[in-house]
Parts: C-alpha cells; sequence; structure tokens
C-alpha cells in the first residue's frame, strides 16, 4: 500500500504507531461496550459513528468512489458482511464471556490466520515463518486458556466459548484482508472502510430489532459504557483507519509490517488498564508465545516487501 516515495520521518512513524495503538483499544472496549448494550445496537452505533467521522476525510482526500469499478462494490458488499457485521458481531458476543487477556492474545494471531487463509484459499505459498507463527499462536493461546487461574468473572466453559468466538471474529477479520486485495487499485483504503461501514448499518438495525432484547434502548448505560461506545466507533473505527493508512502510503513495507507489533501490546496493557483484570505470570507465557509469531509474521511480510 506503500508509495514509491518513502519515508521514514518521525511523523510518519507516529501515524503508524497511533494508528496500531488505537486499533488495539478496540479489544477490551468491546467487552465494556457489550456490557453495557444490547449486542447489534451498540454494533449499528458503531458503524454509524465510524461512518461519521471517516465521511469527511474520503469526501477531501479521496476520488470519493469516482474510480471504484461494479466488481469493487461485490467485493465491499462481501467485505461488509464479513469484516464490518461478522466481526463485530462475534467480537462482542466473545468479550462478553472471555476476558480480556485471553481477547487480546488470539486478536494477537490475527496475522497468522490471516497468512494460513491466504495459502488455503489462494494458494499463497507456505514456509516455515508462516507454519511457526500459527503454531506458536495456538500454543500461547492454549496456555493462557488452560493455565488461566481464576475466571473473568464466568465459567470454565463461557471463557471457552467466548474465546472460540474471539477466534471467529479474527476469521471474519482474516476476511476482510484477504477480500480487500480484490478490489481494484481505482479505489482506497479509507473508501472501502467508509463503504463497507455504510452497508453495515441497515443490516445491524434488521438485525438489532429482530434479536436484541432492547433494541436502541440506551437507560442502562451509565457514562462510562456510553464514552466507550463513543471512542470504540470514532476512534478504532473511523481515526484509527485514517491515521494507519496516512501512515502506510508513506512508510517503507518493514515499517509497516515492525508497527504492527504495538497493536497486541496496547489490547494487553489496557485489558489491565480499563477492565482492571489481575495480572498472571501465565499470561507473559501465552502472550509471548502469541507475540513470537506475529514477530515472524513482521519477518515474512518485511521479506515479501524486499521480494516484491
Amino acid at each position: 500500500m506503500s508509495t514509491g516515495n518513502t519515508s521514514s520521518s518521525p511523523a510518519t512513524i507516529a501515524q503508524l504507531l497511533t494508528g496500531m495503538a488505537l486499533f488495539g483499544t478496540a479489544t477490551p472496549l468491546s467487552k465494556i461496550v457489550g456490557a453495557h448494550f444490547s449486542i447489534f445496537t451498540a454494533s449499528c452505533l458503531r458503524m454509524v459513528i465510524a461512518s461519521v467521522v471517516l465521511a469527511p476525510f474520503v469526501w477531501f482526500a479521496t476520488d470519493r468512489f469516482a474510480n471504484a469499478k461494479r466488481s469493487d462494490w461485490w467485493v465491499i458488499a462481501a467485505i461488509s458482511a464479513f469484516g464490518m457485521v461478522g466481526f463485530t458481531a462475534t467480537m462482542l458476543y466473545g468479550m462478553r464471556l472471555t476476558t480480556g487477556v485471553i481477547g487480546s492474545t488470539i486478536m494477537s494471531a490475527t496475522p497468522a490466520v490471516t497468512a494460513i487463509a491466504a495459502v488455503v484459499f489462494f494458494g499463497a505459498a507456505m514456509n516455515w515463518r508462516k507454519a511457526g507463527a500459527l503454531a506458536l499462536g495456538v500454543a500461547g493461546i492454549a496456555i493462557i486458556n488452560l493455565f488461566r487461574g481464576g475466571g473473568g468473572g464466568q465459567g470454565g466453559d463461557a471463557l471457552l466459548l467466548g474465546a472460540a468466538l474471539v477466534g471467529a471474529a479474527i476469521c471474519m477479520e482474516a476476511a476482510y484482508t484477504l477480500l480487500s486485495r480484490k478490489l481494484s487499485a481505482g479505489i482506497s483504503s479509507l473508501e472501502t472502510t467508509l463503504a463497507a461501514s455504510l452497508l453495515a448499518i441497515p443490516l445491524f438495525v434488521v438485525l438489532a430489532l429482530l434479536f436484541d432484547a432492547h433494541p436502541f434502548a440506551f437507560g442502562r448505560a451509565n457514562t462510562f459504557g456510553l464514552g466507550a461506545l463513543a471512542f470504540w466507533g470514532a476512534a478504532t473505527g473511523g481515526l484509527a483507519p485514517v491515521i494507519w493508512y496516512t501512515g502506510v502510503r508513506k512508510a517503507p513495507g518493514a515499517l509497516a509490517a515492525g508497527a504492527m507489533a504495538i497493536m497486541p501490546i496496547t489490547a494487553l496493557v489496557m485489558s489491565y488498564v480499563l477492565l482492571g483484570e489481575a495480572f498472571r505470570w501465565v499470561h507473559l507465557a501465552g502472550f509471548g508465545l502469541v507475540f513470537a509469531g506475529l514477530l515472524l509474521m513482521i519477518v515474512e511480510n518485511t521479506k515479501g516487501e524486499d521480494n516484491g
């Protein structure tokens, strides 16, 4: 996604790190939002808030879909279904049941899952780095789930179901990434994100009316919950893509890949800060294995950039 005129200036580095840090807060925020709002109501509001934030940037900084092809809209519809509706709903349901630490650890395996999905569905080349990253991710997630000690307010089966749902969410995220590769060069990442968010809104309205016990009811949410929802939508759904994609357009591939390491660290730290979860040494063991897998994927991405 970067251009030929790359930059490693402090401003570019700050954009990459800030974008990834904002993305990382989404995991603990999902748990807070899921505790205060009905699932599909919260998801719909996130898409609305994100769209409001994204719209001015798309209007002033892009060609406003002028170069989009008809095939692009079918891809965007699939991105909306998987990457917006599927991801957000499974993430909220999963984070209701599991802990922020477990959720953050599982989300850290997203690059490895995406790489394996590319091998399975798109015929990408397999190598030891991709296989090793997935193996480390599975091992780290297993360690945290098997030796978690106390719960996060849920029983063992609920925690495992929550972990499975977060795992489903990263599969949805992988689908988002892989489907984005099918878009033509005429549509930008910001245009894609806005269009997919807008398409998701009516779907979430229908789902909220059908399945939420109290659709679009906010009386039970306190100020903390409302603030978490607003930040979740505006920062992680709106500003984070703008800041990240702005930096990626200018950054060398190796720098952009390396910045990915900030997201899981932010998610883990904010799980302790925002959710008040107790630190356990097993967290470091499990997270360390998954993070090592992420570093392998960063190396893989860097090598791919160099070879390209």
